[in-house]
């Protein structure tokens, strides 16, 4: 059955992927972006492909954008759009943590909550929140955006027992991606040393960091998001889907283990 998708991040990336996968689906898909200059190009390049995605521009962070999915019966909310952040706790400006969390946490809830007012009143729909697996283990040096999204992780179970109670057949589901190469990861890792000078604590470590940062990536990076746009289908379309969405799964193993041991 065809549903009304809208993506939220759609401009590049995993959202983008998902966006032109569910549409070949049949799905009516509302990709969103956080620019008018990606939306443009996002409706451009769905003409050259032969697509059809409904897009426009919405940034999460704006309360006026986010009013702008009232009007529509959304069956399926896919709250993919995020930033990254890293840097060590220990030195890592307060008002950088503050901002992730705006975007990941806040924003991303408040415009579930716009769409949950909809979805209950219709007495159906899905919400998938796109956490991380870095939403699941700490990872150093990574953990502006780890406790984002384990923020988001809990935020995701916690609100999917609450519809459960409800009894409104609305559902919450976690995509939890894991290293993927699309860029994020290095844009994120990078973003540290922007500001990380010759005072930093681990100013002697930078290269070196830099170096197992990039060995790590090519390591364990998926070279496509095909999997983890395979389990956003999957959520989308389930009568009743499950709580966590994982890929490439290999990855998903390896953190329940590192849980499983302490790690």
């Amino acid at each position: 059955m065809s549903k009304t998708i809208l993506i939220t991040g759609a401009g590049s990336g995993i959202g983008k992927d998902a966006a032109f996968a569910l549409a070949a689906r049949g799905h009516r898909v509302l990709a969103t972006t956080q620019t008018q200059a990606q939306a443009q190009a996002l409706s451009l390049e769905a003409q050259s492909k032969g697509a059809f995605l409904e897009v426009f521009k919405l940034d999460i962070t704006t309360e006026a954008d986010r009013q702008l999915i009232e009007p529509y019966a959304i069956d399926v909310l896919v709250n993919n759009a995020g930033m990254g952040e890293s840097g060590s706790l220990a030195e890592v400006d307060m008002q950088r943590v503050r901002k992730i969390f705006e975007v990941n946490l806040f924003c991303t809830l408040e415009l579930t909550q716009i769409a949950l007012s909809g979805m209950i009143r219709r007495e159906k729909g899905t919400v998938l929140l796109v956490s991380s697996i870095a939403g699941r283990v700490p990872m150093p040096f990574l953990m502006p955006y780890s406790m984002s999204k384990f923020a988001l992780s809990a935020a995701g179970a916690g609100l999917r027992a609450e519809m459960d109670q409800l009894k409104k057949n609305i559902h919450i589901s976690l995509i939890e991606p894991g290293a993927i190469h699309t860029g994020f990861n290095q844009a994120m890792t990078d973003s540290k040393y922007e500001w990380m000078g010759s005072s930093s604590y681990f100013a002697h470590q930078a290269e070196k960091m830099k170096k197992q940062e990039r060995a790590t990536f090519k390591l364990l990076e998926a070279r496509s998001t095909q999997g983890i746009v395979k389990q956003i289908i999957k959520a989308s379309e389930a009568n009743r889907p499950k709580l966590r969405y994982v890929s490439p799964w290999i990855q998903g193993f390896g953190v329940q283990l590192a849980r499983i041991f302490g790690v």
